[in-house]
């Protein structure tokens, strides 16, 4: 279920993507490597579009 009408990301999404921001943030500050946590960012933003595109279509 979306967050609000106009959110395709769900309650669950929403927090995986704020954590994994958190996460993010603080290697950066380490000066580690990110890449891998931000292309988990953009799988589960491209997953709940894609649901919401296709619950638009029906």
């Amino acid at each position: 279920m979306a967050f609000t009408d106009k959110d395709p990301h769900s309650a669950g999404e929403i927090l995986r993507v704020v954590a994994l921001g958190i996460r993010i943030d603080r290697r950066k500050q380490r000066g580690k490597p990110v890449k891998a946590l931000e292309n988990r960012v953009d799988r589960i933003r491209q997953e709940a579009q894609k649901r919401e595109d296709k619950r638009g279509r029906k």
